[in-house]
């Protein structure tokens, strides 16, 4: 097929991508499913040059001229730390040695650092948010689910089994005996005393909670907590809405996380946990004073609001950038597109696969709605350096284990 005059290669290929996203490939999983299923690993589509001294392709990725590059650079200068890669080490040198600069500098940079190496797809987009919820210090009133700490006998014995999917060792039970077994799922444990409960949430809340790994709770007399991961019970993410739609609970295109809290919210009780048990897969938390930053990601740097997602690391290093173009939501209300270069920055349990991938969108409730809405056909380009390179995620090891500090879920 031959390339229109002024368009790229790499745009070529990202438009015949989606055109076949558009004829069927999409994803037809529902909110909060994790049951992306990646394409069969191929080799990655390089672009050629577009032509010009250091000039690369990226000056033709469809949305490139309209981004905040200057806004792209601040992220990437503050994640690139992370990067394992010397060919990314290097870029990432000379990108903090600029400093702030202006939005036709920062393009500049990266036109002449990167150049794009489109992955097979197409892939999809979730998001995920920092939740703020209000708590109490005991139980009563509506606020009945307590926020539990690492248990004592949660251990990771030597040597025991993983996961095959994220790598980390499998969570157990300690016996009084020595003896170790799988930690009860979510059902079980709740039917446990909470006897060391770290505060007291309504039970929705905390159950969307878990499922984004961190957030902030507030308390009557004023108090900010941030609740941050600890340590899970080694349980598979299992995402209730699918299972809610079969039941005629909520319709199709209309189960996105809001909807599925205010459902729970509305079936209070039996009901509602029933459904919330579906998911075995329950998540421990600390609990410290709120700083007021964003929550760290697996690579232990702060998110960026917008710039930052949780990839799957057997793919994807953390502290590398990447080009995302998503389109063609599943669920009513969404944004419909969404073109941005973000940084690897953190993982979850439901993000497999190497077109995957769960934007961070903040804090409090304006990003929680949008989050909830986010599930989108996902295009996905690395941004590899000119000279030099980076080593694929394989070859710098990726892989280990991370907790899913952030989300992703």
């Amino acid at each position: 097929m031959a390339v229109a005059p002024g368009r790229s290669r790499a745009a070529l290929a990202l438009g015949l991508l989606y055109a076949a996203a558009l004829a069927g490939c999409a994803p037809t999983q529902l909110a909060g499913s994790p049951a992306y299923a990646p394409a069969p690993r191929v080799a990655p589509q390089t672009p050629r040059s577009a032509g010009g001294e250091g000039v690369s392709d990226l000056a033709n990725l469809p949305g490139w001229a309209d981004e905040d590059h200057s806004a792209a650079l601040a992220a990437f200068q503050a994640g690139c730390v992370s990067a394992a890669a010397p060919g990314m080490q290097a870029v990432c040198t000379r990108a903090r040695a600029l400093g702030r600069v202006d939005d036709p500098a920062a393009r500049v940079f990266f036109e002449t650092n990167f150049r794009p190496m489109i992955l097979p797809g197409p892939g999809l987009l979730t998001a995920y948010f920092a939740p703020e919820y209000p708590a109490r210090s005991m139980p009563g009133g509506g606020f009945s689910a307590a926020l539990r700490g690492r248990p004592a006998d949660l251990v990771y014995p030597p040597g025991d089994a993983t996961d095959p999917s994220s790598h980390k060792p499998l969570a157990r039970q300690l016996g009084d005996g020595g003896q170790t077994w799988p930690y009860p799922a979510r059902a079980g444990i709740e039917l446990t005393p909470a006897t060391d409960a770290l505060a007291y949430m309504r039970p929705e809340d905390l159950f969307f909670l878990q499922i984004q790994g961190s957030g902030v709770l507030t308390f009557p007399d004023g108090r900010r907590m941030k609740a941050s991961y600890a340590a899970d019970n080694g349980r598979p993410f299992v995402p209730i809405a699918s299972a809610m739609v079969r039941r005629g609970e909520l319709e199709r295109d209309r189960a996105s996380g809001s909807a599925i809290r205010a459902w729970l919210r509305a079936h209070a009780g039996a009901e509602a946990q029933s459904v919330m048990d579906l998911n075995p897969r329950y998540v421990f938390f600390n609990l410290t004073p709120d700083d007021g930053r964003e929550p760290a990601g697996a690579a232990g740097l702060p998110l960026t609001p917008g710039r930052a997602v949780a990839v799957d690391p057997a793919w994807h290093p953390y502290g590398e950038p990447y080009w995302i173009d998503a389109a063609a939501p599943t669920l009513s209300g969404a944004v419909k597109t969404y073109r941005r270069l973000v940084m690897a920055l953190d993982t979850g349990s439901a993000i497999r696969g190497d077109v995957r991938a769960d934007l961070y969108l903040g804090r409090g409730e304006a990003a929680g709605l949008e989050a909830g809405r986010v599930r989108h056909t996902l295009l996905m380009v690395r941004l590899v350096p000119v000279a030099g390179g980076g080593a694929s995620a394989r070859e710098a090891g990726a892989g280990h284990e991370a907790a899913p500090a952030s989300g992703g879920d």
